[in-house]
């Protein structure tokens, strides 16, 4: 197994970066299971306590999971496990940080829903369909909450592209939607999400990237810009 490049910064830092380095490489590979903690830090020429740490570290960051009983072992790296820290950041921010995170979330969720007119089928469609049926059927915010972000995270998939999906689950979690929606969550608001989603899913049934884009956009800025005004 070839030593990866030394890193600056604390020594633990050092570790987590060969850690990281070796993924990157090759040379640890998704699902495998890492040499033990002595002869990693033997390899690295670092201490055993500093390679704890590193591999804790990349523990809780979702690229190394511990097996009970088996060792350490390199997950899936999938985006979406890899994520999970973003989207905490979206559950825990000020309103003044929700406020730039609802920026980065408009812009990728207009660019995801263009793609998803080009690319979704007829059973992709029939799901969206589900999600906004069932928006239009209730009255209660946790339900539409529910359906809400069903009904986005459908489109997304059908974009074809899980890196993106998954991004926008992460700043379209639960906890989020739902601190902007108890304060938006009037008659006139979930009136106003009916008809924006309704535009949205019009369409995609079309198969029009630009008229999708540009509902997604406008769709998100409506709570975009009602968070501004809290602020203001």
């Amino acid at each position: 197994m070839e030593v990866a490049t030394p890193v600056k910064g604390t020594v633990t830092q050092r570790a987590i970066g060969q850690i990281k380095q070796m993924i990157a490489d090759g040379a640890l590979e998704p699902g495998q299971r890492l040499p033990t903690e002595r002869d990693l830090a033997a390899r690295l020429g670092l201490s055993r306590s500093s390679m704890r740490e590193a591999i804790r570290a990349l523990t809780v960051l979702g690229v190394l999971e511990a097996r009970h009983g088996s060792g350490i072992y390199v997950t899936r790296l999938e985006a979406g496990d890899l994520l999970e820290t973003f989207g905490l950041v979206a559950e825990i921010s000020p309103k003044a940080a929700l406020v730039e995170l609802l920026e980065v979330r408009r812009i990728l969720e207009s660019a995801a829903t263009a793609q998803a007119a080009a690319r979704i089928d007829e059973e992709q469609l029939a799901t969206v369909a589900g999600h906004l049926a069932a928006m239009h059927e209730t009255s209660d915010a946790e339900d539409f909450i529910t359906a809400d972000m069903a009904f986005h995270g459908a489109i997304a998939r059908a974009a074809g592209n899980d890196v993106l999906a998954a991004i926008i689950e992460r700043l379209s979690s639960r906890t989020f939607r739902a601190r902007v929606q108890r304060g938006h969550e009037d008659a006139d608001a979930f009136a106003q999400a009916r008809e924006d989603h309704g535009r949205i899913y019009r369409a995609l049934q079309a198969r029009d990237p630009e008229a999708a884009r540009s509902a997604a956009a406008a769709h998100v800025r409506v709570v975009e810009e009602w968070l501004r005004s809290q602020l203001d």
